[in-house]
């Protein structure tokens, strides 16, 4: 089909923002940071941590829901995923029903141990289960990995923008950096959760608004999906065993899942968040709610790509050096389909800066509460007041932040921001999901066990992810793109107001690049893996190593002994129907609804802790009530059978 309109690219050398889009795209930035200064003069008189961290456990469930969702589907997902479908197909929206397998363990298995302990870390329950030097390995590899994730997602909207708008590269670093900053240090978790919240609907409407303008540009949506299939764009039935395949069905949901689980499940920016409604029942609603929105997202930002590739099927802007990455694609799109009309551009874009924005301040917030609940508290300020509790970690929101803004630059020759994000998921959640996972549905793991298999597990991916990298392994070939329906015509001739260079640049780059197979080349076995493994190898080497060294330091002898709160028993959550003889021998003599047995072990744990001088409200019995606990405990048992009312 002949194309019927120009890029903006055959009629422009340079496309800029407009000052409508600027005054738009400050706009944005304005009710974000508005929101956090509101919390902060409504709450000005509340001092306490918890509630600066955790909203006083009073936030509702659907913006919680909302603020769950906003923070990862953020301006990677954003950017990385239409890109994704343009540059190889759309099996990577499988993703979406791989959420399922991660809310499954979200909301029956890590939310209702981490909201009965009443921690503020997560990390904390680290420490009951594996002890003090495992906790503080695993506070280290969480803050890393947030910091290098957050500086990913400051810097890759900020240089895609730039690239083709014309936005200031470390201008909007800046703004964004310091807008987070602000809200989310004068506001807290209230201020979070609401700006994240109206940063969903704006990434919505955002999106919402490129798939109708570009489907009508090109006669409809059928016209764009016909145009991607007959392009290889359009498969979603790909069941390859191989595990070198990039997306499979069985990859994308089951490798996925295990990715969403390291974000939903024990990641503590959403943790703190899913604990920070009035009930266990509140945070499974919450969390079993972004199923639908991200599913609905996941769909939108898919078939955007579809529209996108259409939009660009005879004329590849990559391979014609318009733009360096395929990052790019979704602001050079929007310019292309509504660059004439003044501040729809900044409004649309500003969609992916407030995924950047949610994602960041979220971030923040529980790089406070680690750096205060397992390194301040018991090291050096054991009996810190509420007030100077909460003082610390606005100064480290403060700190931390201007930390990402630094790293910014470290990622900025980092490759696609889509897969550098799920490597370093791979690489540093991966091996802590593995951890709690181990802790919480393997009685027989001690201490050993835990802390070798985390380092184990860390020390495989990360050779896997580097060998890889290093080694530049291209196993799944890209699909085929062309450059054959340019106007080169015009694209020379603004080329030629830049450089004397151009037609013979021009010349080399109008054809088609045709889908090839990878170079034959013998990699190893685990490099020609396809990245989206890496999380769910991470966890399956923490369990095998683990299980192995406990079982030799004879973990598997104490297991009647341990606190039933820090054990999900597996089978009464999600098989109660099978045999309670069954059921109570899979409970491996941990004394889940023994709650005198309970009771004695949280006193006994509490002098302890008080005695070495760190007071953890998790281990604090002075108001314990065993008929409320009854209710709370997801997992007590009456008369002999288990309650899964959570």
């Amino acid at each position: 089909m002949e194309r019927d309109y120009q890029y903006i690219f055959e009629e422009k050398e340079s496309v800029t923002f407009s000052a409508a889009d600027y005054v738009v795209f400050a706009a944005t930035l304005l009710v974000s940071a508005s929101i956090g200064l509101y919390y902060a003069i409504k709450d000005r008189k509340k001092t306490d941590e918890k509630e600066f961290l955790l909203a006083g456990r009073s936030m509702q469930t659907i913006p919680v829901s909302l603020s769950l969702l906003s923070s990862f589907i953020s301006a990677i997902t954003l950017l990385g995923t239409p890109a994704e479908v343009y540059t190889n197909n759309t099996m990577y929206w499988w993703i979406s029903i791989g959420f399922i397998l991660s809310a499954a363990g979200t909301a029956h298995i890590f939310v209702p141990v981490f909201y009965q302990l009443e921690i503020t870390s997560v990390f904390q329950y680290i420490e009951l289960r594996f002890g003090h030097t495992c906790r503080v390995l695993g506070s280290i590899i969480y803050l890393t990995w947030m910091i290098l994730y957050m500086a990913v997602v400051l810097y890759g909207p900020s240089l895609a923008l730039n690239a083709v708008t014309g936005l200031s590269l470390w201008g909007s670093v800046v703004a964004v950096g310091l807008v987070c900053i602000f809200y989310t240090t004068l506001g807290g978790m209230k201020a979070v959760v609401w700006t994240d919240s109206f940063q969903m609907l704006v990434m919505f409407a955002g999106m919402l608004a490129l798939l109708i303008s570009g489907s009508l540009k090109l006669g409809g949506l059928d016209v764009a999906w016909d145009i991607a299939n007959k392009n290889q764009r359009i498969l979603f039935f790909e069941f390859d065993p191989d595990p070198s395949v990039r997306h499979t069905t069985w990859n994308v949901v089951i490798g996925g899942g295990f990715f969403w689980m390291a974000i939903y499940g024990i990641n503590q920016a959403q943790v703190q968040r899913a604990i920070s409604v009035p009930s266990i029942k509140h945070a499974r609603t919450a969390i079993w709610l972004n199923f639908p929105g991200m599913l609905i997202i996941l769909s939108l930002v898919c078939t955007v790509g579809v529209v996108m590739y259409a939009f660009y099927s005879t004329c590849d802007p990559v391979s014609l050096k318009i733009i360096s990455k395929t990052d790019q694609l979704i602001p050079l799109f929007t310019m292309d389909l509504l660059g004439h009309l003044n501040g729809l551009p900044g409004l649309v874009l500003s969609c992916v800066f407030s995924g950047s924005l949610s994602t960041i301040s979220s971030g923040l917030n529980a790089v406070a509460a680690v750096l205060l609940e397992d390194f301040v508290k018991p090291y050096c300020c054991k009996k810190i007041s509420g007030y100077a509790a909460t003082l610390f970690s606005k100064v480290t929101v403060v700190g931390c932040g201007l930390i990402c803004l630094a790293m910014a630059y470290f990622v900025s020759e980092l490759g696609a921001i889509l897969q550098l994000a799920y490597v370093l998921f791979g690489i540093l959640g991966g091996p802590l999901l593995g951890l709690f996972t181990f802790g919480m549905l393997c009685p027989w793991g001690n201490k050993w066990g835990g802390n070798i298999g985390l380092i184990t597990a860390l020390a495989f991916v990360a050779w896997i992810g580097l060998g890889t990298s290093i080694n530049s392994v291209v196993i799944t070939p890209k699909s085929p793109l062309t450059t054959a329906g340019c106007n080169m015509t015009a694209i020379n001739a603004l080329k030629q107001l830049a450089t004397t260079a151009a037609p013979t640049t021009a010349a080399v780059l109008a054809s088609t690049t045709p889908a090839t197979a990878a170079p034959p080349k013998d990699y190893f076995l685990l490099y020609r893996m396809s990245y989206i493994w890496y999380t769910a190898l991470a966890v399956i080497t923490v369990l095998f190593v683990g299980t192995i060294v406990s079982l030799i330091t004879g973990g598997h002898k104490k297991m009647r002994e341990l606190d039933p709160r820090v054990i999900c028993p597996f089978f009464d959550v999600f098989m109660p129907f099978l045999p309670e003889s069954f059921r109570c021998k899979a409970r491996c003599g941990v004394r889940h609804g023994d709650e005198e047995f309970i009771a004695t072990f949280i006193k006994h744990q509490e002098e302890k802790l008080r005695h070495d001088g760190v007071h953890n409200p998790a281990l604090d019995v002075s108001d314990i009530n065993l008929s409320e606990k009854k209710v709370q405990n997801g997992y007590t048992i009456t008369n002999g059978d288990y309650s899964t009312k959570l």
